[in-house]
């Protein structure tokens, strides 16, 4: 479960995502508008979802304010309500917060230590935390 921030007032109110909203906002993200059709098939391992359970789903997270809908014939087309980058920065910050009390330097250090990293990849975060400090 990820808390994303709605960023649409000053009354921000965290959304909650689950795995399944967030693989669908990332086929909203991706193609822009999408059917419940569409949505359904370019979930990565949709074989064991219904159309109903998505169709459901998009109500709920429409009723919820991260989707919206126009008609189309007969068919509902939706788009995401939610930018990409305020839930990546939603997640990114909730997992900080909550596994690394705040740190992070303690988080940079887990991944360091836990993951395989390679030279371009130690590289590029030199070049971001370089270019980090000339904006201090």
């Amino acid at each position: 479960m990820v808390v994303v921030m709605n960023e649409s007032g000053p009354n921000r109110q965290p959304h909650r995502l689950g795995d399944l909203q967030l693989k669908i906002l990332k086929v909203l993200w991706h193609r822009g508008e999408a059917t419940v059709a569409e949505v359904l098939g370019g979930i990565e391992d949709h074989a064991e979802l219904a159309y109903t359970t998505v169709a459901t789903m998009l109500r709920k997270m429409e009723a919820r304010g991260l989707v919206t809908h126009r008609v189309e014939g007969r068919s509902f087309v939706y788009r995401a309500q939610v930018a990409a980058a305020a839930v990546s920065r939603s997640m990114t910050n909730d997992l900080v917060d909550r596994l690394f009390e705040g740190s992070l330097a303690d988080a940079v250090s887990h991944l360091l230590t836990s993951r395989e990293v390679g030279r371009k990849e130690l590289d590029e975060l030199e070049r971001l935390i370089a270019e980090r400090k000339r904006r201090l």
